[in-house]
């Protein structure tokens, strides 16, 4: 599970849309901003790009101070792996970094030895899994 996400801040999640195809992502970052809506595509203001979001229930209730809902945004930056394969993650992953084939509604998701850049284990080798090639 991710240490930066707590599970009781996704309880109203009812869907995440993919902005772009996840699967040849190794990592995403996800983060927790204030929105001013439940379902819209939202603002983007951090360099590189949105890549997904959650959309929340009408259950979900906006903050009484400003107004605004608590919502996942998944995004990465220019110097991420995907970009700049043998730069700065080439190994390892931001601490906000997951794996996104393990977010789901209301899940927050974990690192994998994929996003981390490292070696398979053993684990996965004997189910017949590889990391892909960068």
């Amino acid at each position: 599970m991710s240490a930066l996400i707590d599970p009781e801040d996704l309880v109203h999640e009812t869907e995440l849309v993919w902005l772009e195809d996840i699967e040849p992502l190794d990592y995403v970052r996800q983060s927790l901003d204030r929105l001013s809506s439940r379902r819209r595509k939202p603002p983007y203001h951090r360099d590189g790009r949105m890549v997904g979001y959650a959309v929340i229930g009408p259950e979900a209730r906006a903050s009484a101070a400003s107004g605004t809902f608590r919502r996942r945004v998944f995004w990465l930056l220019p110097h991420d792996r995907d970009q700049q394969p043998d730069g700065l993650y080439a190994t390892g992953a931001p601490s906000e970094a997951v794996d996104p084939r393990t977010l789901a509604p209301k899940v927050a998701g974990y690192k994998t030895e994929r996003s981390e850049g490292g070696p398979a284990s053993e684990a996965m080798l004997e189910l017949g899994r590889t990391l892909p090639k960068a």
